[in-house]
């Protein structure tokens, strides 16, 4: 792609980022054993959206933040051998943006000028609790963004022993890209820590390219911007579900639980008392009186708006959502080629594992690309009771550190294979499982997208031909 590294650019320098001294200013050191608190765990903790933790997409992480089950890898052929990963991954936990705290608050007031009543955790809110939230911290990297990010490296460290290597590490084998946000940068350093600790390399630095073009690819596609973000119109559904009798139902309880009038709770309101609950659990590894004011049902409302908004803004809703992520998919496919090139003449493989970190908004449009989690009917503002089976859901695709992990294999006699895992799970592409299982030909998963790799460009399909909104 011709302007795939426009905005490219290295941070702290030409050939290394990272001194140790530097690296321990952002995370503590590593433990020998580390566990997860699992204690008092919300019973809504599956229906955070995107502001879930890691471990409830991975519950067995509750109990060792280390733990990988290598057998979920099945190659066809014990001739088979990894020769290169690509791991898209969004960053890890962070803080509220400034945005998401300005309804907090708004929630936060509404509790203070409630009465008491019956309910102890509107007396617990309204005594004890304590907005912690400052606007410093506005979208940074939790301590628990840092760990989701070193732990994740580990872990695939072990799934990947042979490519995630000390050896290959120090030999500039591991490539790491980070979308320019500070979180971002802060969550590959993260990882880069994760690796440089668990082999106690003092000695060396290595090197992280900031490019936007790859990693925030969705500000620079001029139609998404114009035709999606800017639309007041693109939204729509999200805006009538908002209004419609499922959540309106949401609103009332929690007015009525508050012994306010039900005008006082927005939607917005609602959604910002889940938020809270998800960050203390998050943030905190609290069970927050706020997780108090859902009921299971509640929460299943709340996430499917979070859901409607998702699909309609980066998902299946408008096929330029899918198609402004043409570049990342271009950039995978190049580098999978490369290395089957390579892995064919018998060359040393140049870039064994490539790190790329980046948002939610990074991997979604991606997975709509490859036809990841498409259900047969949309979800719109009136099925919300047909779409509770839906594969579309946030929650189980983009907590906090979710991660597409893309390995080659070399299975001999120029049989390449490729396996996709989401979330370190095996899965299948899209339309290739009946025929191929999890780990299909390279070549197969080719032709499968060959009209993308062949076509796809993004500069064709995000320049504004003309400036009519979508209807």
């Amino acid at each position: 792609m011709k302007n795939q590294k426009r905005h490219a650019r290295h941070v702290l320098g030409e050939g290394a980022i990272m001194k140790t001294n530097t690296w321990r200013l952002l995370v503590v050191h590593l433990v020998c054993s580390v566990v997860t608190a699992t204690a008092s765990i919300p019973n809504i903790a599956k229906h955070f959206g995107t502001k879930g933790r890691y471990e409830e997409v991975n519950p067995h992480l509750l109990e060792d933040i280390l733990a990988v089950n290598t057998s979920v890898l099945r190659p066809p052929s014990p001739r088979c051998r990894p020769v290169h990963l690509t791991a898209i991954i969004r960053h890890g936990t962070r803080y509220p943006t400034s945005v998401i705290f300005k309804e907090m608050r708004k929630m936060y007031q509404a509790v203070k000028r409630a009465s008491y009543g019956k309910e102890s955790w509107v007396r617990e809110i309204q005594t004890h609790w304590q907005m912690w939230y400052t606007e410093e911290m506005d979208g940074q990297l939790a301590q628990k963004g840092v760990d989701d990010h070193k732990h994740l490296a580990i872990r695939l460290s072990k799934l990947f022993p042979s490519l995630l290597s000390e050896e290959n590490l120090r030999g500039g084998l591991i490539g790491f890209t980070s979308s320019s946000k500070h979180r971002c940068i802060n969550s590959t350093l993260a990882f880069m820590g994760g690796l440089t600790q668990l082999w106690n390399v003092q000695d060396q630095r290595f090197r992280l390219d900031v490019n936007d073009a790859l990693m925030k690819y969705f500000e620079h596609c001029n139609k998404f911007v114009e035709e999606v973000v800017r639309n007041p119109s693109a939204l729509t559904e999200v805006d009538k579900f908002k209004e419609g009798p499922e959540m309106r139902k949401v609103r009332e309880k929690i007015a009525d639980q508050l012994r306010l009038s039900y005008e006082d709770i927005t939607s917005d309101m609602a959604d910002a008392a889940l938020n809270l609950c998800a960050y203390e659990l998050a943030i905190k590894t609290l069970n927050s009186p706020w997780c108090m004011l859902f009921d299971q049902h509640d929460a299943q409302v709340v996430e499917y708006a979070n859901d409607l908004r998702q699909f309609w803004k980066r998902g299946y809703g408008y096929d330029i959502n899918r198609k402004s992520s043409c570049i990342l998919f271009h950039d995978v496919f190049s580098r999978l080629d490369k290395t089957a090139d390579e892995v064919r003449s018998g060359q040393r493989v140049s870039e064994v594992a490539t790190i790329q970190v980046g948002h939610g908004e990074t991997l979604l449009p991606l997975y709509t690309l490859l036809g990841f989690f498409q259900d047969h009917h949309a979800p719109t503002s009136s099925n919300y009771a047909n779409q509770i089976g839906r594969a579309f859901r946030t929650s189980e695709v983009l907590p906090y550190a979710a991660n597409l992990l893309l390995a080659l294999y070399d299975c001999g006699a120029g049989d390449l294979r490729l396996q996709p895992l989401v979330n370190e799970k095996p899965v299948a592409f899209p339309g290739l499982a009946e025929q191929t299982g999890t780990m299909p030909l390279y070549q197969d998963v080719k032709d499968h997208y060959k009209e993308l790799i062949q076509g796809c460009d993004f500069e064709t399909e995000c320049e504004l031909f003309n400036r009519t909104r979508v209807m």
